[in-house]
C-alpha cells in the first residue's frame, strides 16, 4: 500500500504540479489523468491512496475552474461554503466553520498559506503563482489540531527550483476597467541555491454606483502583492524562506440594507445602486514570513522546523445603515473600524521514512496572537468607542502512526493534545466629548477577561486496498475549536465534533477515469454564536446549541485524449437545535444600554427593555450549510498542428440556499442558491498563451454574505482577455 514519499517537500510538490502542467499543455497527447498529490499530512502523497476526503487543485486546474481567490473555491469543491462577512469571511465545510465575526472567536476551518495558519482577517487576497490548493473536509484533529472542526484549506505557493532558469509573465484586460499584471522568475544562483520572485497587480472599478454626496467607490479593487522565495539545499540539509507582502484598497463595503430590517425602506434602485450618506473606505495590508528547515538523518528520519511571522491590518470607514435615512430616523450612522493582528508560530516535526511496515510523525506546535481592535461608532451624533485587545497562545503535541496489517490493509492512529489561553483588556465607552458625560466618556461595559482550555483530539482509520486502484476506508475523528471570553464574568466553552466517515476511491480504464465517494455523520456540541447579552446590551459569544450533520459527497475526473471532464456533488443534512435569543434583525439601531430594571421604561443609552425582542426557535439547518453543492467542468483540446493547440472549457457551479442567522426568517436570514456559469478558451503557441474568459456568464444576481443588517452581492458578469508567455 505504500505510496507516500518521505518528504512533504514544497520542491517535490512544485515539480509534481509542473509535470501536470506540462502534460496539460501537450493537448491530445495526454491520454490519461495525472497523479493528484497532497502534502497536508507532512508528506507528498497520492490522494487516491490516502484515507481522507479532499480536493486538490493545481495551478492549471485553478485557472480552468475560474478560481482566483479563496471564495471561488466553493464552486469547485463539494460541501464548501464561503460567504462575505465584511471584516472576515465565513468559511464552512459541511456546515461547520465560522458563524461569528467576534475577535474572541477562532475559526472552525483552518486556512494555511505555505504552512502558516491564517488569522481570519485579510483573507480575500487574490491568488498568484500557486503550486496547489488542498481542501480537506471533516475534522483534522491530529496534524492540524484546534480550529479545524470543519476541515482545513492549504494554499501552497510555487517554490524556487535548483538549476532551472525560467518564469512567466501575463497581462490582462477586462470589463469594469479591469487590468491585471502578473509574473514570476526563477533564478539559480549556485548549484545549491535558487531564488524565485513573483508579483501581481490587479485593478478594477466598483460593480456598484453610490448616489450619495460622497460618491464613494465602495467595492472597487486596487491590489498588489509580491513574494520572495529562497531555497538553499547543501546535501541533506534544506532551508526554504518565503516572504510576501499584500496591499489591498477596496474603497469600502458595497452593501445594502437586508430586506425586512430597520433601514430596508431606504434602499434605492437595484443591487448595484448604493446610497450612502457618510464617507467609506477599506484598506488591508499583510506581511508574512515562513522559514522551513529540514535535515535528513542517516537513518532516513527527517527533522523539520517551520517558523512563521504574520502581520495583518485592516482600516475601514463604514456607513452602518448603508442608506441616506433622514436625520430623524437614525442620524449619522458611521463607523471607523481598525484592527491589527500579529502572529508568531513555530512547529517542529520528526518524520520517519516509509520504507518499512510502520511509519510515523511526531510534532509540537506553538502559536502566539496579539490582536488590537478600535471601533468608533457615531450613531445619531452619539459616539461609542469599543477598544478591546486580545492575546492568545495555542499549543499542541501530536503523533500519528501508520501500520501495515497486511500488504492490502493499513491502520492509521493519531492523537493530539491542544492547549489554548486567551486574555484581553478594554471596554465600551459612550458619550466621549459630549456635554454631561465625563471627558473620556462613560464606561458602560468591561471587555477584559481570560479563558483557558485544552482538549484531546485525534483519529483512528482503517483502509483496505480491495483491488488495484481501489481503496476502501473508514475512520472516526474528533475535532475541537477553543472557547473564549466576553468579559470578566462571561466565558464561553469550546466547540467539539465527533465525525464518522466511510469512503471509496477508484481508478478505472488505465487511469483515464477516477472517482471518490464519501459518507459522513457529525455530532457537533456547544455551537458558538454572537448574541446580544441583555445584561450589558452588547454582543457576546455563547454556546447556544448542538448540531447533527450527515451527508454524502462524490467526485469524478476523466481524461480521454483531448477530452477531459470533472464533476462533484454533495448533499448535507444538518439540524441545529432550538434556542431563545435577542433578535438583532428587529432591534433598533444605536447604543441601547443594559436591560432596564423591572418596571422601568426604556431610556437608551442608559437602559433598554429587550423583552419584546426575545425570540424562541425550534431549530433548523445549521448556518452557512447549503443542502446541495455541485459543479461540472468540460474541456477539449484541439491539436492545430505544430506546437499550436486550442482548448475551450466550460464550468458550472451551484451552491444551494443557506441561512445566515438563527431567526430563520425567509426574508432576512435566507441566502438564495445560485448557479454560476464560466467559460474559457486557451490558445497556445510555443511558449505563448492567449486566454479569453468569462465568469458569471448568465449575470446571476445573488447575495454573497451579510455583515450585521447589511448584505453583500456576488460579482456580476465579467469577461476579458489575458496574454502570457512562459520562459
Amino acid at each position: 500500500m505504500r505510496s507516500r514519499a518521505l518528504l512533504c517537500s514544497p520542491i517535490a510538490l512544485a515539480a509534481a504540479w509542473a509535470t501536470h502542467a506540462s502534460a496539460q499543455a501537450q493537448g491530445p497527447a495526454q491520454a490519461t489523468l495525472d497523479e493528484i498529490v497532497v502534502t497536508a499530512q507532512r508528506r507528498t502523497e497520492n490522494l487516491q491512496d490516502v484515507p481522507i476526503s479532499a480536493t486538490a487543485l493545481g495551478p492549471d486546474q485553478l485557472r480552468a475552474k475560474a478560481v482566483s481567490r479563496l471564495s471561488d473555491l466553493q464552486t469547485a469543491t463539494p460541501s464548501l461554503s464561503i460567504t462575505e462577512a465584511g471584516i472576515t469571511q465565513s468559511i464552512n465545510i459541511r456546515g461547520i466553520g465560522l458563524a461569528s465575526n467576534s475577535p474572541n472567536v477562532t475559526a472552525g476551518v483552518a486556512t494555511y498559506v505555505d504552512g502558516l495558519f491564517q488569522p481570519p482577517i485579510v483573507q480575500s487576497n487574490s491568488f498568484y503563482d500557486l503550486a496547489s490548493v488542498e481542501v480537506l473536509r471533516g475534522p483534522q484533529g491530529t496534524l492540524v489540531g484546534s480550529n479545524s472542526t470543519g476541515g482545513a484549506i492549504f494554499i501552497n505557493s510555487q517554490s524556487p527550483v535548483l538549476a532551472d532558469h525560467g518564469g512567466y509573465v501575463e497581462a490582462g484586460l477586462s470589463n469594469h476597467e479591469g487590468r491585471t499584471l502578473e509574473g514570476a522568475v526563477n533564478l539559480p544562483v549556485a548549484d545549491d541555491l535558487a531564488v524565485r520572485v513573483a508579483g501581481f497587480y490587479r485593478k478594477r472599478d466598483s460593480y456598484a454606483h453610490d448616489l450619495g454626496p460622497f460618491d464613494n467607490d465602495a467595492g472597487k479593487l486596487d491590489e498588489m502583492g509580491a513574494r520572495l522565495g529562497v531555497l538553499w539545499r547543501p546535501g541533506a540539509f534544506q532551508a526554504l524562506l518565503k516572504a510576501q507582502y499584500n496591499d489591498r484598497d477596496g474603497g469600502g463595503y458595497d452593501y445594502r440594507p437586508v430586506p425586512g430590517t430597520e433601514f430596508a425602506a431606504f434602499r434605492v434602485g437595484g443591487i448595484r445602486t448604493l446610497s450612502f450618506d457618510t464617507e467609506t473606505d477599506r484598506k488591508e495590508r499583510s506581511v508574512s514570513t515562513a522559514l522551513e528547515l529540514r535535515y535528513e538523518l542517516p537513518s532516513g528520519v527527517v527533522v523539520r522546523s517551520l517558523s512563521g511571522y504574520q502581520f495583518k491590518r485592516i482600516h475601514n470607514l463604514n456607513d452602518l445603515d448603508a442608506s441616506q435615512a433622514p436625520l430623524a430616523a437614525n442620524g449619522d450612522q458611521s463607523e471607523d473600524y481598525y484592527a491589527r493582528e500579529k502572529q508568531y508560530s513555530q512547529e517542529l516535526n520528526l518524520i520517519s521514512p516509509t520504507s518499512g511496515p510502520f511509519d510515523w510523525i511526531l510534532g509540537a506546535y506553538y502559536q502566539r496572537n496579539l490582536i488590537d481592535v478600535r471601533i468608533f461608532d457615531y450613531q445619531g451624533g452619539f459616539p461609542t468607542a469599543i477598544e478591546p485587545t486580545n492575546k492568545r497562545i495555542t499549543t499542541g503535541l501530536f503523533a500519528q502512526g501508520n501500520l501495515e496489517l497486511s500488504p492490502a490493509v493499513e491502520l492509521q492512529v493519531g492523537g493530539r493534545i491542544s492547549g489554548y489561553k486567551a486574555s484581553g483588556n478594554g471596554g465600551v465607552v459612550i458619550g466621549r466629548g459630549i456635554p454631561g458625560f465625563p471627558p473620556e466618556g462613560l464606561a458602560v461595559a468591561d471587555l477584559s477577561g481570560s479563558h483557558d482550555d485544552h482538549r484531546a483530539t485525534g483519529k483512528a482509520a482503517i483502509s483496505w486496498k480491495a483491488a488495484p486502484g481501489h481503496l476502501l476506508y473508514a475512520f472516526v475523528a474528533r475535532g475541537y475549536k477553543p472557547g473564549g471570553f466576553n468579559s470578566q464574568e462571561s466565558e464561553f466553552g469550546p466547540e467539539t465534533v465527533w465525525s464518522y466517515e466511510a469512503g471509496w476511491k477508484g481508478t478505472f480504464l488505465d487511469n483515464r477515469l477516477r472517482a471518490q465517494v464519501t459518507a459522513f455523520y457529525n455530532k457537533y456540541d456547544d455551537f458558538q454564536f454572537n448574541v446580544v447579552e441583555p445584561s450589558t446590551g452588547f454582543s457576546g459569544v455563547e454556546n447556544v446549541a448542538a448540531v447533527t450533520i450527515k451527508g454524502i459527497e462524490a467526485q469524478v475526473q476523466g481524461r480521454f485524449g483531448g477530452f477531459g471532464f470533472d464533476a462533484n456533488a454533495a448533499y448535507v443534512d444538518s439540524n441545529l437545535s432550538g434556542l431563545t435569543f435577542v433578535n438583532t434583525r428587529i432591534l433598533p439601531a444605536g447604543t441601547l444600554g443594559p436591560q432596564c430594571p423591572t418596571g422601568a421604561p426604556s431610556n437608551p443609552p442608559i437602559c433598554f427593555d429587550y423583552g419584546p425582542f426575545l425570540e424562541a426557535t425550534r431549530g433548523g439547518p445549521n448556518l452557512y450549510a447549503p443542502k446541495w453543492t455541485y459543479s461540472l467542468g468540460i474541456d477539449y483540446t484541439f491539436d492545430l498542428g505544430g506546437s499550436t493547440s486550442l482548448t475551450p472549457r466550460i464550468n458550472y457551479g451551484y451552491v444551494g440556499p443557506q441561512f445566515n442567522y438563527i431567526a430563520y426568517s425567509p426574508v432576512s436570514d435566507r441566502m438564495k442558491g445560485r448557479g454560476l456559469l464560466s467559460a474559457m478558451a486557451t490558445l497556445r503557441y510555443d511558449d505563448w498563451k492567449v486566454e479569453a474568459y468569462g465568469t458569471n456568464l448568465s449575470n446571476e444576481k445573488y447575495v454573497a454574505g451579510q455583515l450585521g443588517n447589511n448584505e453583500f452581492y456576488g460579482p456580476p458578469r465579467e469577461y476579458g482577455i489575458r496574454v502570457g508567455r512562459v520562459f
